[in-house]
């Protein structure tokens, strides 16, 4: 994440004059991405943004989809609604997130497609990937192989979404745009167990034994498993630009470049907490994907699109807004 040698980085930004008085409609506002984006178009000057709850509308509902779209009458769309979880969710509820996150997806491209939105921007995952994966994972291996056994109904959902927009851009001319975001973290991410993702189940765990004096720490897996992690404005920022500029087919990776094992994250997190126990690795649990790291160069030639937050300083940053905010931060959410 850190510049290039010889070569300053400047971070691309969106253009102000692109979204002011454009008609703009992002599901999945009230989530974790979707809030940061909404604060990003509002510094943009974004003035004419539907953000519906979930308790608003269900996209589950097409009926209620159709209604959506009769009152924001959108130009351009931003699907983020997603039902989420680490692995300890993807075991418990597979079928759940297999087919809320299947119909949302379904329901808001095809109505974009029947009212001829402009635009749509899908957010897809990581997780779509297969098991293995030639690493840095490109966009052309999306389809070489099944994916890991506890992400493989979400992701598979998610990806059945861009087969649906490859489909409508060949027979009705949709443009319809796909990006995949790496594990994403940052603050206002969700802290709660049934819930979280990796980095802040490992803050909120090393927290809570710090504050037990706690002689070890138990993390699943062998810590040999690794991740990419891409900080949740720099996510937003990629959206928003693959939303000005983006118009292809092809899915297009968004992430950091950088490959880090989970061994070497809960270290980190330890010391950010101020930790000072012992970290013991549960080998009976699982890895998950054994490595992940994405090829990033097409998002960078095609939108401008590099991150621009070191992973220490984001990381830093979110342990010091949960240590602010717990109560928000470990309040379930889906």
């Amino acid at each position: 994440m850190g510049d290039r040698p010889g070569r300053k980085y400047t971070a691309p930004v969106a253009h102000a004059e692109y979204w002011s008085g454009r008609r703009v409609l992002v599901t999945g506002g009230a989530g974790f991405v979707g809030r940061t984006v909404l604060r990003e178009l509002d510094a943009l000057g974004a003035d004419k943004v539907t953000a519906p709850t979930s308790a608003e509308c269900d996209l589950t509902a097409p009926d209620q989809v159709s209604r959506l779209f009769d009152s924001a009458d959108p130009e351009l769309i931003i699907h983020l609604a997603a039902r989420v979880g680490g692995i300890g969710a993807n075991r418990e509820r597979p079928a759940d997130l297999y087919l809320a996150n299947l119909l949302m997806g379904t329901y808001v491209i095809d109505e974009a497609r029947r009212r001829e939105t402009p635009k749509t921007v899908v957010v897809g995952t990581i997780c779509s990937y297969p098991k293995f994966t030639p690493v840095p994972f490109q966009e052309t291996s999306l389809w070489d192989g099944y994916p890991e056994e506890t992400n493989a109904p979400y992701g598979i959902a998610k990806k059945a979404l861009l087969v649906q927009a490859q489909a409508n851009r060949a027979q009705y001319g949709q443009n319809a745009v796909y990006v995949m975001p790496t594990n994403l973290y940052g603050p206002g991410d969700k802290f709660h167990q049934a819930v979280s993702h990796v980095i802040p189940a490992l803050i909120k765990k090393f927290v809570e034994a710090k504050e037990r004096a706690d002689a070890e720490v138990v993390v699943w897996g062998t810590g040999s498993a690794t991740r990419e992690f891409l900080y949740v404005d720099d996510a937003a920022r990629g959206i928003l630009l693959a939303a000005e500029h983006y118009d292809d087919a092809e899915p297009l990776n968004l992430g950091s470049g950088e490959e880090l094992p989970i061994r070497d994250l809960a270290t980190m997190v330890a010391k950010f907490v101020g930790y000072n126990g012992d970290i013991v690795w549960d080998s009976t649990k699982p890895d998950g994907q054994p490595r992940r790291q994405l090829d990033t160069k097409r998002a960078e030639e095609l939108i401008g699109f590099r991150a621009a937050t070191s992973f220490e300083d984001g990381l830093r940053t979110t342990v010091e807004w949960y240590l602010a905010h717990r109560e928000e931060a470990e309040a379930r959410s889906s």
